[in-house]
């Protein structure tokens, strides 16, 4: 259909424990590629869900007249499933299948509707994405995290639906999947919903939408637009703030001397009664006149005050707190020739082709950014360097002051509370400083005492850095498997200050070309046909 609509009418949201996540949200959504971002927790995939019917607002209403395919970041085919379930299409190629077995079904015609190519355009779009080996009874248990996504893409692609909703989509696609990604959705002529902390991808997006507390804010523009927007915004918001809270003193100011005139003249007459020869009850009116100018002249200024203070109350509420997210330097006292990795002949589990085999030094203050197509093995090798999995062959020597975060956070406990977490590393610091520190990092009292698994993605890494780079003894080699996967812009931003002014080697992997140049690499290691190529930056 033309022309679609996605519309919030007062849309709110509370969460099962009482707390509010958003409230009286208006904003419609047209045809155009719309990137919605936000802070970590905020609430952009409750929102997501409701715009796509799979989840009801507490209060308001949303409108869709025509039908929305929704795709979660996370792709978990139900087990069992096949490649067409996980697309989304097994129902029509079993309905043709019945119909040229001789079927008449009513059900199975409305089943294939108008799509009697599908068998084509299946395994066309298979061979488009890479996956042309796939077959359509392909277990979808097979695939990798990134076959799997691209799969389920395709089957959004093939949904012909009236508008799209794509959480996280690139999250797991590696980096040519991610071009291919930005140039199908430019093919996409429908509605199309983006939530998104990849900024190339906000990039190809033709207007950004955000959710803050504030409510949601349109930016008609791409990523690079709405970021020099959204500074523009913050500096205005901070000059207003600013300029009400000179306004208060210089009102404090007038005030003060307005009491000290009025304290001058009430003394006066005091002084001037008691030695005027007047009647008693003409000194008392005197009296009662002085204390009801001054009991008007209290009420007036502190009906001032507070008018003053509501200003300030609301020009603050317009500064959001994305400057507040600190992140320690840590200090790494290290020589910077000294050997703290060595894989010689090494033979890696689990991979195939020429990265199979791998020759690898490294030294003090190295920066590595690993790169690489989906399956060639970047995460064994992390895992080998970690000690989590075993080399089939050759000699693999890691320092032992080494940490290593993989993509799932398995070193989080998620029964446990980050600040439960965080003491047990670090059990130099007082419980003060350590809710300080996970405070600065965007993670609130309530956050720190909350189990680390009801917490977001973005969330949960954030914790499990602080308890690896705030432990009592820092790492001096730092192993990353994709942290940026999970981060709200904000935090993103933060994490490759924190990361660019580490002392440490380090080794990270990431598909994101924006976030690996902001880390002051050294080197890159790059997957290739020909096995792998270490070259400097």
């Amino acid at each position: 259909m033309t022309n679609t609509y996605l519309t919030l009418k007062g849309v709110c949201y509370v969460l099962s424990d009482g707390r509010t996540l958003f409230t009286d949200l208006h904003k419609q959504f047209d045809s155009r590629p719309t990137g919605l971002v936000g802070r970590n927790g905020v609430g952009k995939t409750v929102l997501a869900k409701i715009l796509a019917g799979l989840f009801p607002p507490t209060a308001g209403d949303c409108q869709r007249p025509g039908r929305v395919h929704y795709l979660a970041q996370q792709v978990a085919p139900p087990e069992g499933a096949s490649v067409a379930e996980l697309a989304g299409v097994q129902t029509v190629l079993d309905a043709l299948a019945r119909i040229e077995a001789g079927s008449v079904a009513l059900e199975d015609f409305e089943a294939v509707n108008d799509r009697w190519d599908m068998h084509q355009r299946f395994r066309h779009e298979l061979d488009c994405i890479g996956l042309g080996h796939l077959e359509a009874s392909t277990p979808a248990g097979t695939l990798s995290g990134g076959e799997a996504m691209r799969v389920a893409l395709m089957g959004a692609m093939l949904s012909e639906a009236d508008f799209l909703i794509l959480d996280e989509p690139s999250n797991h696609l590696d980096r040519p999947n991610r071009q291919a990604l930005i140039e199908q959705l430019q093919q996409w002529s429908r509605g199309l919903i983006v939530v998104s902390h990849d900024r190339q991808l906000l990039e190809s997006m033709e207007r950004i939408v955000e959710l803050s507390a504030l409510g949601l804010n349109s930016y008609g523009g791409n990523y690079s637009f709405y970021a020099q927007a959204k500074a523009h915004e913050q500096q205005n918001a901070v000059d207003q703030l600013n300029k009400h809270k000179l306004e208060r003193q210089r009102q404090e100011r007038v005030m003060r001397k307005q009491r000290e005139r009025q304290e001058k003249r009430q003394a006066h007459g005091n002084r001037q009664g008691k030695v005027a020869n007047q009647a008693k009850i003409l000194l008392d009116r005197q009296k009662e006149r002085s204390e009801t100018s001054a009991g008007a002249l209290r009420q007036q200024q502190a009906a001032s005050q507070a008018q003053l203070n509501q200003r300030i109350l609301e020009a603050a509420k317009q500064v959001e707190d994305e400057s507040h997210i600190t992140l320690h330097n840590i200090p790494i006292a290290q020589a910077s020739k000294r050997w703290l990795a060595e894989l010689e002949g090494v033979e890696l589990p689990f991979v195939t082709g020429a990265t199979r085999h791998i020759n690898l030094a490294l030294r003090g203050r190295q920066r590595i950014g690993i790169v690489g197509p989906n399956g060639c093995g970047k995460s064994t090798l992390l895992r080998v360097l970690a000690g989590q999995v075993k080399p089939l062959s050759g000699s693999c020597n890691v320092t032992p002051e080494s940490a290593y975060l993989d993509q799932r956070l398995a070193s989080l406990n998620p029964e446990k509370t980050l600040l439960e977490q965080l003491q047990l590393a670090n059990r130099a610091a007082t419980e003060g400083e350590l809710r300080m520190r996970l405070a600065q990092l965007g993670l609130d009292a309530q956050k720190s005492t909350t189990p680390s698994g009801l917490l977001s993605g973005g969330e949960r890494l954030k914790g499990a850095l602080a308890c690896i780079l705030y432990a009592d003894s820092p790492p001096q080699l730092l192993l990353l498997d994709e942290p940026n996967n999970h981060l709200d812009l904000p935090s993103l931003k933060a994490l490759e200050t924190m990361l660019s002014s580490y002392q440490g080697a380090l080794l990270v992997i990431s598909h994101d070309d924006a976030f690996l140049e902001n880390l002051a690499l050294t080197e890159q290691l790059q997957a290739t046909e020909k096995g792998w190529h270490l070259e400097p930056v």
